[in-house]
Order: C-alpha cells, then sequence, then structure tokens
C-alpha cells in the first residue's frame, strides 16, 4: 500500500492524557513505532509538541473527541500539518480496544492516505463560532425561562401569557414588575400595557385577576433579574461579534436580504461556513457538508431510508428557523414550504427550504448579488401548460365547458 507519509503520528485523545504513536521510515527500513503517553496540561503539550519536532514528524493526526482537541490543535496548528478525523471513520474492530492501539491505528491510516480531513476553519473563524454558538445558547436559555416564568402565572391563575404573545417584551416586564412590588389590582396593572396590548384593556383586565402569593412575587422577581441579566450578556455578545465580523459587514447584508433570513440569523451562517466558498466547490457540496439534503443508504439495489446525514447542529437550527420565517413571507420561499408541506409534512418542508437558503447564500457569496426573488408564480409560469390542463379538467369535472385563449398582450 502506497505510503503518503513518512513521518507522522496519530493522536488517541482523552481528557486528562492522550497517547501518540509516531510511526517513521526510510524508503529501505521497515517502519518504527514509538508510542508515549502525556497528560493535557498546556507545559505537557508544549513538551509533546518538541518531542514530535526531534523525531521529524511533519504531519499529525488526530480523533475528534469532544471539545478535547481543541487546545491540542490551537497549540501544534503554526508548527505541523494536522488533520481532524471523524470519529466514526476511523472505528477499529471491537474487542480489542486500548489507547495505544487507538494511536496505532490513526497512525496507520494516515501514514497510507486513509483520513478523511474534517473541515476546521482557521483561528479568527473558530474564534467566532464559540462567541455566535454561546449567544445562541444563551437565547436558549432566555426562552427557557421565559417559559419557567410563564408556570409561575399559570399556578398564581395569572393569564397574562394568553392575551400577550411577548411575555419578556415592554408591557410583560412592566406588568410583572409591579407584581413583585405587591400591586394586585387588574385595572392598575391593565394601564401599564404599551402599543397594542392597549387595545385589549378588558381582556387584560380579566387576565390579570388572580391570586399571587409571596413565594410566587419572589420567584417572579428573580427571574425578571435573570432575564435582565441574560439581555445584557446577549447586547455584550452582539457587540463583539459584530466588531469582529465589520470587514464582512457587506455579505452580511447582503444574506440579510434573503426572506427569513435576519442579521443574528446572517452572522451565524456566515461564520459557521466560511466567506470562502471556494472549500467546498458547489452548492451541493456545501448542503451535503451541512446535512441538509438527503441522504444514500442503498443495500441489494433497495432504497431505503433518505434521512439527513449529521451535519452542524449551530447550522441547521439556524437554517431551519430561517426557513420557518420565510414560510410566513409571499416569496417563492413561501411558496416551496406550502408545496412541499402538502406532500410531506411541515417538518421535512423547513428542512427543504433551509436547504434553499443555503443555497442561495452560496450563490449569493459567490456572485457578489443580493437575492432576487423568483416570485410567487413561479412554479406556475415553469410549467404553464400543466397547471392550465389540471384547473381545466377541474372545472370540467364540475359540470363546466371550458374554454381557455390567451389574453392579448
Amino acid at each position: 500500500m502506497e505510503v503518503v507519509h513518512r513521518s507522522c503520528a496519530g493522536i488517541d485523545i482523552g481528557k486528562r492524557s492522550l497517547t501518540v504513536c509516531v510511526i517513521t521510515s526510510d524508503p529501505a527500513d521497515e517502519p518504527v513505532k514509538e508510542t508515549r503517553t502525556f497528560r493535557t496540561l498546556t507545559a505537557d503539550l508544549l513538551a509533546l509538541a518538541d518531542w514530535l519536532d526531534e523525531r521529524g514528524v511533519t504531519a499529525v493526526a488526530m480523533e475528534a473527541t469532544g471539545s478535547y482537541w481543541k487546545p491540542i490543535w490551537n497549540l501544534l496548528e503554526d508548527r505541523f500539518e494536522l488533520l481532524l478525523a471523524n470519529a466514526a471513520h476511523i472505528k477499529a474492530v471491537p474487542g480489542r480496544k486500548t489507547d495505544v492501539r487507538d494511536a496505532e491505528w490513526i497512525a496507520e491510516l494516515f501514514r497510507h492516505g486513509l483520513l478523511r480531513a474534517s473541515f476546521i476553519p482557521p483561528r479568527p473563524e473558530r474564534e467566532l463560532r464559540e462567541l455566535t454558538r454561546y449567544r445562541t445558547s444563551l437565547i436558549r436559555e432566555r426562552a427557557s425561562e421565559i417559559n419557567r416564568l410563564a408556570k409561575v402565572l399559570e399556578g398564581a391563575n395569572i393569564k397574562l401569557g394568553s392575551v400577550s404573545t411577548n411575555l419578556g417584551g415592554v408591557s410583560g416586564r412592566a406588568i410583572l414588575t409591579a407584581f413583585t412590588e405587591g400591586v394586585d389590582d387588574p385595572e392598575v396593572l391593565a394601564e401599564l400595557a404599551r402599543g397594542r396590548l392597549r387595545n385589549k384593556h378588558d381582556l387584560l383586565v380579566n387576565a390579570l385577576a388572580g391570586s399571587v402569593g409571596p413565594h410566587q412575587r419572589f420567584l417572579l422577581a428573580a427571574q425578571l433579574r435573570h432575564l435582565a441579566d441574560l439581555d445584557a450578556l446577549i447586547g455584550s455578545l452582539d457587540a463583539e461579534i459584530k466588531e469582529r465580523l465589520r470587514p464582512v459587514a457587506e455579505l452580511i447584508e447582503r444574506i440579510s436580504t434573503i426572506p427569513g433570513v435576519g442579521g443574528r440569523t446572517a452572522q451565524v451562517i456566515l461564520v459557521e461556513i466560511g466567506s470562502d466558498m471556494a472549500r467546498f466547490g458547489s452548492s451541493r457540496q456545501l448542503a451535503s457538508w451541512a446535512g441538509m439534503c438527503p441522504g444514500n443508504h442503498e443495500s441489494a439495489g433497495v432504497q431505503r431510508s433518505g434521512k439527513t446525514r449529521r451535519g452542524s447542529p449551530w447550522l441547521r437550527t439556524a437554517l431551519v428557523g430561517a426557513a420557518r420565517s420565510a414560510s410566513r413571507t409571499k416569496t417563492y420561499l413561501g411558496v416551496q414550504y406550502h408545496r412541499f408541506a402538502a406532500r410531506r409534512g411541515a417538518k421535512r418542508a423547513f428542512v427543504a427550504v433551509g436547504h434553499t437558503i443555503l443555497g442561495i447564500v452560496y450563490a449569493v457569496l459567490t456572485s457578489g448579488r443580493p437575492f432576487s426573488d423568483l416570485g410567487v408564480t413561479y412554479f406556475d409560469r415553469r410549467d404553464a401548460d400543466h397547471v392550465r390542463r389540471r384547473l381545466t379538467r377541474r372545472l370540467e369535472a364540475m359540470g363546466y365547458v371550458v374554454t381557455v385563449e390567451p389574453r392579448a398582450a
């Protein structure tokens, strides 16, 4: 078998220690293996780099184990050619598993060029990913806290959530703050409403008539403080991310022209896939990498489940969220959603529209032009004869005599 890397290393990574196998060979000699274990502290990782240098290693492969590979990658990326492999792609035959055997197996596969590299963006993009993913986690935590707040209100028979769709908005927080301060009069509480919620005054008065106990006031106060802290932290992350993305602000603005894609979603998409589309080759390869297209599972000539493969969960969440927003618009994407949902259901339709949005992002980034909508009549115009025949048959089945003539220009 052809040898691709004559001096290479494979690393089996754990939380507290890692095992390294180095394979070196000359064209006329048998390969020599040397194995050693290091702790994962910074000083030990620097000693690992020096040890690899002393043995003439130029390329290192490692398995993607949780987040434990990240500090190793950060310390070695400037000194060696690195490859991160998906654990599912290098799984050895079970029954003889040890850390030493795993490191040797990784090194052997890497030596012969049998490992497929995972896409690891440059350090600035990795740092941005950490920021945007942390912000997404905080936004989810904020939504969970609002749900917990709604449960407290239900326990006090306060039906504010049945009247207002946003408990964390200006009106909701003003009313909840008044509850924590001991205000119980529904009329006084209803007067704190702002905007369109004031048009529901009578309904709001009835919804705010309940029995809020001392422990519930305590919980509401604690939850409001938590929400305020989360809002402040999310705001600081927004400012930091915006500053770091200032050089590509024009790209984010261009992506934001796509229906359903807001500013934060555009930031997440760009950070997850990067701005250089040449690394993917085509929009189809990008969709495959992201796990936003049907999978292949064929056995004995039978096509089995086409379930989508696992891609980036952060990118998938952003795309499906954008698809949900786009489904409510009068655009090409909105019509596409309703066509898919009628045949395959809403969930699959969201994934399909998310796939389309990702393809549009690829086109927007490669062409340098903003999004241009095909229109709500695109599918009808694409096959006008089929639409005419279908509608004619339906009218004839109802007993009408149908004559279709083109309208004069």
